[in-house]
């Protein structure tokens, strides 16, 4: 009632507005501007039209602004107000860390790209020169991810302006590209006895150069157009981006020629290219059908076809967006349209030409290889003669004993617990996985939780079981960076998957009634698929900085696996950059589940204490008994280990700590959740009674 108050107050009688403005209604329309530009209201809130004076009907959005109220200048406004995908703030976390992972990936992968074509000489051909351009011009802009992170959608009117010029320039000139590698791939086939001399480098680079300028132009005059607009009836975008079709539209203004003349543009900017795309397919798939080998065929057909897989979709998610928002206009479903167009594709285009790409796929191995392998090359120490790294490089693991008469011991010991742990960790999945009362996201996360021990134990014990059963302790280089690898992933993936349901036992405390609605699938699945994201990369972080090391002659590690710190030690170069990278590292994935841990149960505590009831407390702390076992055991035992190889200098005696922390741990954790939690040992026993 007060905001139709307001507007009536605004707009006065109906013989008012015919006359002409008051002063009330002009003190009005400027309070009612201020407040529209300087802090927009929560979009549930939105009056999405213009109130009616006398029935409180919401008028459409594409009405005209009444002519008295002076249009706003833009030199003066000072931002607008994007919307998003969500207003759930629970949901914000969640399309941080999805939205966060795709532009990693997009930007590593489309990296790798560039690199890879940049150091094999065997690349340096015009398609791989066109392809690293379009590489480039898919690296997009993480504007969407630091607004969800500072928690503002606020953007600048020039900020505006400029987002929409990049996006368009790019994304015109993806659509530039493709065509220009349609073209390379119909010289190829059509005229390869001349490919050479058509594609000659000024060609190349002049084909670069006239598609930039083409884009460029191409977001100039889509700039020009929006920047026409004088009057707005609306700051909030209904997107993640300045869209310029979603300006038009809260635009007051008559929009009608500006909307001809930007479909003009983009008809131009869009449909030059598909036909120039189009018509070299024709030519190539004519001069193909004309070939009469099978295997000449097709070697000419498999050289298209990751450009044509890109081709597809590139062109096939913009076409899709546009007849889904023409038919079922939408801003949700525009938005889901955008996120494929703007986010997916970029991201998809890199593995599109590595898994379909024979030339890049060894070019990759070959960058990899030589990452491995060349900076030891270079590594030259001061007192001591470099080990010969152009043979195979190993390393030696020399465990824990070297007395002979341990060794079958050692060998029983590990492989019982090897065998208790996959027989546990496997009884707690299949007693989760027949049971449909254990459906549920405590379980679904113990269920991973279970199979990330397995492979946390699998990563280590089977080696040492094979090195004594061979008296052989050798590693080669590339084992050892396998092994770190897997170890420090598996062991982060246990830490994230840990935080999640402490997340999840505080969601079921502290908000009980709405525990399924927030604890959905998507969530959980979402939940699942950050950790595995994070641990990913925490892992490739440990890789990366251990292969830019070089070695001496000493090549034994004191210790039953290769352990980052250990060969730290064992490097030539001076690692103190390293070790803070290191614990820089360790303080990140480390720190901030214990954070996320502590936290939920300071909150679960707290909630726990405002009960009265004696029953009630203790039937909500049993609930997270066994989580908090496992939490202190693998907490606990890891932080032991640090202290003790951060007291003790003895290696022996961290190896033996390793044991507790790499073995034991994933042993135990099967016992606790089934001794302490009484619906696991209920579907154990019907589990066990079905089978026998």
């Amino acid at each position: 009632m007060a905001v139709l108050q307001h507007r009536r107050g605004l707009w006065g009688n109906e013989s008012t507005s015919r006359r002409g403005p008051s002063k009330a209604g002009e003190l009005g329309a400027c309070l009612l501007r201020h407040q529209a530009f300087q802090k927009p209201p929560p979009r549930k809130r939105l009056l999405k039209g213009l109130v009616h004076q006398r029935t409180g009907t919401q008028l459409p959005r594409d009405r005209k602004c009444p002519g008295y109220i002076e249009p706003q200048n833009l030199t003066r406004v000072s931002e607008f107000f994007l919307l998003g995908l969500s207003d759930d703030l629970e949901l914000q976390p969640l399309l941080l860390g999805l939205f966060l992972s795709m532009y990693l990936v997009a930007v590593l992968g489309n990296m790798l790209i560039i690199l890879t074509v940049s150091s094999d000489s065997h690349l340096h051909t015009p398609m791989y020169f066109f392809l690293c351009n379009l590489s480039l011009a898919d690296i997009v802009f993480p504007k969407m991810i630091v607004g969800i992170q500072t928690h503002s959608r606020v953007i600048s009117y020039g900020g505006c302006l400029t987002q929409m010029s990049f996006l368009i320039l790019f994304g015109c000139m993806d659509g530039m590209l493709l065509t220009v590698m349609a073209y390379d791939r119909f010289v190829a086939i059509c005229h390869p006895l001349h490919y050479s001399a058509i594609m000659s480098p000024c060609l190349c680079c002049f084909l670069v150069l006239m598609s930039f300028f083409i884009s460029l132009l191409d977001s100039q005059l889509h700039t020009l157009i929006v920047l026409q607009l004088t009057c707005f009836k609306d700051v909030n975008i209904s997107n993640f981006f300045c869209d310029p079709s979603q300006l038009l539209h809260l635009a007051c203004s008559d929009t009608i020629t500006n909307d001809i003349v930007m479909y003009f543009v983009g008809a131009i900017s869009g449909f030059l290219p598909i036909s120039g795309i189009f018509f070299s397919y024709y030519k190539i798939v004519s001069s193909i059908l004309r070939v009469p080998s099978t295997g000449g065929k097709y070697k000419a057909f498999s050289t298209c076809g990751s450009h044509l897989s890109v081709v597809c979709l590139f062109y096939g998610t913009a076409i899709g967006g546009y007849l889904g928002s023409a038919l079922l206009p939408s801003p949700r479903k525009d938005e889901v349209a955008s996120v494929m167009y703007t986010v997916v594709t970029p991201m998809l285009n890199p593995f599109i030409y590595s898994l379909r790409n024979r030339d890049i796929k060894s070019a990759l191995w070959k960058l990899y290889s030589r990452t491995l392998s060349g900076y030891f090359l270079k590594g030259v120490c001061a007192d001591v003669e470099p080990q010969n790294l152009t043979g195979a490089l190993e390393f030696l693991l020399l465990g824990f004993s070297d007395d002979p008469e341990l060794q079958p011991l050692t060998f029983s010991l590990f492989l019982a617990m090897y065998l208790v742990t996959l027989l546990g960790n496997l009884l707690i999945i299949l007693a989760i996985g027949s049971d449909s009362r254990l459906h549920t996201p405590m379980y679904f996360f113990l269920c991973n939780l279970s199979m990330a021990d397995i492979g946390f134990s699998s990563t280590t014990v089977p080696k040492v079981l094979l090195d004594i059963q061979t008296h052989s302790r050798v590693i080669s280089y590339a084992g050892c960076l396998t092994q770190l690898s897997y170890l420090i992933f598996f062991a982060c993936l246990d830490s994230a998957l840990l935080t999640v349901m402490a997340y999840d036992r505080f969601v079921a405390v502290c908000y009980p009634l709405h525990y399924l609605d927030i604890m959905n699938p998507r969530v959980c699945s979402l939940l699942l698929l950050l950790s595995f994201l994070i641990s990913l990369l925490d892992s490739q972080l440990h890789c990366l900085m251990i292969s830019q090391l070089s070695f001496c002659t000493n090549m034994e590690i004191p210790h039953f696996f290769c352990d980052p710190p250990q060969l730290l030690e064992l490097a030539c170069d001076d690692t103190s950059a390293n070790k803070i990278l290191l614990y820089f590292w360790g303080a990140i994935f480390g720190g901030i589940p214990v954070s996320g841990i502590f936290f939920s149960y300071y909150k679960i505590v707290s909630s726990i204490l405002r009960i009265s009831s004696s029953g009630v407390m203790y039937k909500a702390f049993s609930t997270c008994g066994s989580h908090l076992s496992v939490v202190c055991l693998f907490y606990g035992t890891g932080l032991g280990l640090y202290l003790s190889s951060a007291v003790s200098h003895f290696p022996r005696k961290a190896a033996g700590a390793s044991v507790v922390y790499t073995v034991v741990t994933p042993m135990l954790n099967p016992f606790i959740y089934s001794l302490r939690n009484r619906d696991i040992k209920r579907a154990l026993q019907r589990f066990l009674n079905r089978v026998a």
